[in-house]
Parts: structure tokens; sequence; C-alpha cells
């Protein structure tokens, strides 16, 4: 007679996602009033930007829209989680310049050396910080819509090369790729 596995209990589930909650770094970014216009007037909404990352080069975006606005912010965060994308990251920092843009909005990340912290504000911060960024100076030009600069700071994150790779594809050594303040010191 063939033995049944056990199964797991909703309780376990719960448990599980209440621990992937919790490790999870969550920021809302943006809550914006939004309007419909109906036959008897006005229908207000609330929008919001939310970005989860996990600190460790995981991070997502998600739009939440409802009526109220914890519904809203709950909504964005699930989306936002089910969004999570791998970051590459060098250190503390991130390996290289990168320019990108989304809409109207263009984002210019750099990386600086241990120590600068992240030189930032709004939608870049919460993206950075919540990838694990710890070092860097960016400059948002164009749009200041802050939808647009949080996707155009994803897709710069998106575009970071890994070091190794780079490295073995121009076939150098890693400290020739890196920049000046992570090679190792000879003498």
């Amino acid at each position: 007679m063939k033995q049944r596995q056990p199964r797991p209990n909703d309780r376990d589930k719960v448990a599980k996602v209440e621990e992937d909650r919790e490790e999870l770094d969550e920021r809302v970014v943006d809550i914006s009033r939004v309007a419909k216009v109906i036959k008897g007037g006005r229908r207000f909404a609330f929008r919001t930007v939310v970005v989860v990352g996990d600190n460790r080069g995981r991070v997502g975006m998600g739009v939440g829209k409802s009526r109220a606005v914890p519904d809203a912010i709950r909504k964005g965060a699930e989306r936002a989680r089910r969004n999570m994308k791998s970051v590459n990251l060098s250190g503390t920092t991130i390996p290289h310049e990168v320019a990108s843009e989304h809409g109207g909005a263009e984002v210019y990340l750099k990386p600086a050396s241990p120590g600068t912290g992240v030189i930032a504000a709004g939608g870049v911060r919460a993206v950075l910080e919540a990838a694990g960024v710890k070092d860097i100076l960016t400059k948002s030009l164009g749009s200041p819509n802050v939808l647009n600069v949080v996707n155009a700071t994803l897709k710069g994150l998106q575009r970071m090369k890994n070091v190794e790779q780079e490295a073995r594809y121009r076939g150098k050594d890693l400290a020739d790729v890196q920049p000046f303040w992570s090679r190792k010191k000879h003498g």
C-alpha cells in the first residue's frame, strides 16, 4: 500500500508568507489621488507606487489602485513582490556607470567609494536602498513624474553587467575592470 505524503496545512503557508514579508524592505514612494468623471460627478480613488527589496540585490516595483489608501498600498506591495528581479551589485555600490530613461524621466547612476552614502532623492533613493546599494551618486533629469523615475532607475539597475563575466569576456584580470577603490594594494 502506497503511503501518502502529509500536506502542509494552511498555518505553515501563512507563517512562510509572513516570514517572507518580514525580511523584505517595503517602501511607499508615492500616493496620488485620481479622479474618474461619471454621470453624478467625480469618483475619487488612490494610486500608490510601492518599491519592495531584500537589501541583497533583489528589487521590484508595483502600482496599486483602490478607493482606500491601505488597499492601494497592499495591492502595490503584492505586485512589487511578484515583479522582483535580481540586480548585479559590486560590494556596496554598482559595478559601472549607467544612464537610463523611461518616458520623459532620465536617471544617471554612478558608482561611489565606500562611505559616500546614497546621494539620491525620492523614487531613486527608495529603489536603490531597497536593492541594497549603500554608496552611489545619482542625477535625475527630465520629468519629475515619480512613476517614470522609478521605472528608469529599475531599467538602469537591470542593465548592470556582472564584473566577473565582463572580465572573462574582455580577457582581463578582475582587478582591471573594478573601480580603483576596490583593487587590492600591492606592497
